[in-house]
């Protein structure tokens, strides 16, 4: 086993100070997916800084028009909270279906959208609800956030504390998951502003959480599942793996987002 040191701070400032000085340093909060890269030798962190117990990351608060979470706030809080379910349903029902119990039970909404999995959820609702992503440093827009596979827009030691989702006149959200893992072989999420501003985000099918707006402008138009009929997404640059070829996904795309808007309502 190779050496780590293990730090628990009291503060998001001591935890940057902590990083800060740390060779090749890791934030921990559930762990859900560090603990198993760590136990497979594909990581080594010089230190484990682990945040997971900081109250400043904790909570659902719901005021003007939103929604914020905690970044420290663990799936199976937000997809138990009456408060997230009267005002944004589809944000609920996306948490709840994230992995199994144990994964809900361990698993946060910061991590999640650091670590930028491309078959994770929690980019869809990010992107699908044009939230904000406040950190230790600065507010970064949802569309700003997600960069590539595995990437996002934070900077060295910059950590994720808390996610500003607006309330939507609409939304909802569908996934197809992976029988095994339950991961997103496609998920989307669509939503209408109370602006009437249109967003559809789509998970799992590609490098990177992305938005289609073929379909935003026809859901614009008319609001309704028939809406998205003939309308495909190109199948170029789309993931493709034992599970599901690019094409396969690609046609999914269309059927999750159909699926999405009759949730929706």
């Amino acid at each position: 086993m190779y050496e780590t040191t293990y730090h628990r701070p009291g503060s998001i400032a001591e935890a940057a100070a902590m990083l800060s000085k740390a060779a090749d340093g890791k934030l921990l909060a559930g762990g859900q997916t560090l603990i198993p890269t760590m136990k497979q030798r594909l990581a080594s962190p010089s230190d484990l800084v682990d945040i997971g117990g900081l109250a400043e990351l904790q909570g659902i608060t719901v005021g003007g028009g939103t929604v914020t979470i905690g970044a420290g706030t663990k799936h199976g809080e937000v997809a138990g909270s009456a408060d997230v379910a009267a005002a944004i349903p589809a944000l609920g029902a996306l948490a709840e279906g994230i992995g199994d119990p144990h994964v809900r039970q361990m698993g946060t909404l910061g991590g999640s959208i650091a670590n930028n999995d491309p078959a994770a959820d929690y980019p869809a609702a990010v992107v699908g609800l044009g939230a904000t992503v406040t950190t230790s440093k600065r507010t970064i827009a949802g569309d700003d956030f997600f960069t590539g596979m595995f990437e996002t827009a934070l900077d060295e030691g910059e950590i994720v504390t808390k996610v500003a989702f607006p309330v939507p006149a609409k939304a909802g959200y569908a996934k197809f998951p992976n029988p095994a893992s339950r991961y997103a072989m496609v998920g989307v999420m669509v939503s209408k502003g109370t602006d009437g501003a249109v967003r559809v985000a789509v998970t799992g099918a590609g490098p990177c959480v992305f938005r289609v707006p073929a379909m935003e402008a026809a859901l614009a138009a008319n609001w309704s599942p028939a809406a998205l009929d003939g309308i495909a997404v190109s199948a170029a640059d789309l993931n493709a793996d034992i599970h599901g070829s690019a094409e396969y996904r690609a046609n999914l795309v269309t059927v999750m987002a159909k699926r999405a808007v009759a949730a929706a309502g």
